[in-house]
């Protein structure tokens, strides 16, 4: 079983930029996709990114594209999230998972303790 831990997080102003990580251990896991999802204050988690280890194929959020960029470095089973130009609306626990079914937040059975992110002037 893969364990997935993220890093990165922190207190930024609107149009900063932080670059998250999500590292794997336990087996590599170059086979599966790879999603971030992330959780705003008082509303439900939802989808923001998710990459195919296999064909390196990407998908975004329609709030994030053009400002995220999902990608992996296979050598160090990592998968990294860059976001730019953030807004006060990316503030949010963000959380990497296996890539469940439909990138639906809901089929993912075990949860990281996730990194915080706050966006505020």
């Amino acid at each position: 079983q893969v364990q997935l831990v993220e890093s990165g997080g922190g207190s930024v102003q609107p149009g900063d930029s932080l670059r998250l990580s999500c590292a794997a251990s336990g087996r590599s896991f170059s086979h599966y996709g790879i999603a971030w999802f992330r959780q705003p204050p008082e509303k439900e988690r939802e989808f923001v990114a998710a990459i195919s280890r296999r064909t390196s194929t990407t998908v975004y959020a329609d709030s994030v594209k053009g400002r995220f960029t999902i990608s992996a470095d296979n050598a160090k089973n990592t998968v990294f999230l860059q976001m730019d130009n953030l807004k006060s609306t990316d503030t949010a626990i963000y959380y990497c998972a296996p890539a469940p079914s439909d990138n639906n937040p809901k089929w993912v059975e075990n949860w990281g303790t996730g990194t915080r992110v706050t966006v505020s002037s």
